[in-house]
């Protein structure tokens, strides 16, 4: 298998969607906190499309955490309905639009395109539609859908770090303790089959899904 390391550049600009105020942090997480660990000029964009005032403040927070190691962080937070998004498709879209006119990503990370809520979906489709010359990461969320699919990409977890993404989702997400899903098991069981799959040494990885990308022989 093979390996490919991001660029070693003045700045490195990295671009988080996520439909919900703990999507980005279930989906990518551990891996935002092993890339920005280990790329000390990354500018992080973390970018959510609803939310509700309780829900703000613990997205800020997992935002604050997950991101602590940026060199810059820049977070905004809308307002759209939940579980409405296909349906406010045009103030959406205008929103992604204002996003690819102000920030130009190295790497985007959005939702899975077979997502089977239809809010991620809504992100991912529009995130195609508006970063059609990126490297885009589809990142997975579980869910009692039962839509986990085959991922084609691989970032390899240390335990530290996977253990670390655990105890700040638990301690960032208080809302959704009465949720049954919201659990530690099923965090850390994910990232295990995933790094099953990949022969990770650690035994842990995030998945993703790359629809396209271009790799430079020089």
């Amino acid at each position: 298998m093979i390996g490919l390391n991001l660029p070693k550049q003045e700045k490195l600009t990295l671009l988080c969607l996520g439909a919900h105020c703990d999507d980005i942090e279930i989906g990518c997480g551990a891996s935002l906190l092993k890339l920005l660990r280990a790329n000390p000029n990354i500018e992080l964009h973390w970018q959510l499309f609803t939310s509700t005032p309780e829900r703000k403040k613990e997205a800020m927070l997992g935002a604050e955490r997950f991101g602590k190691h940026a060199k810059d962080l820049f977070v905004e937070i809308r307002d759209f309905r939940d579980g409405y998004l296909p349906y406010s498709g045009l103030e959406v879209k205008e929103a992604m639009q204002d996003i690819a006119r102000r920030v130009k990503p190295d790497l985007v990370f959005t939702h899975y395109r077979h997502d089977l809520h239809q809010d991620h979906r809504k992100i991912s489709e529009l995130t195609w539609n508006s970063f059609r010359n990126h490297l885009i990461l589809e990142y997975e969320i579980p869910k009692w859908d039962g839509d986990m699919g085959q991922p084609n990409t691989f970032i390899e977890i240390d335990q530290d770090t996977a253990r670390e993404k655990v105890a700040l989702l638990q301690e960032v997400y208080n809302s959704q303790q009465n949720k049954n899903w919201f659990t530690d098991d099923l965090f850390y069981s994910l990232m295990r089959i995933r790094g099953m799959e990949c022969n990770a040494p650690s035994q842990l990885a995030e998945a993703f899904y790359t629809r396209k990308a271009v790799i430079q022989a020089s």
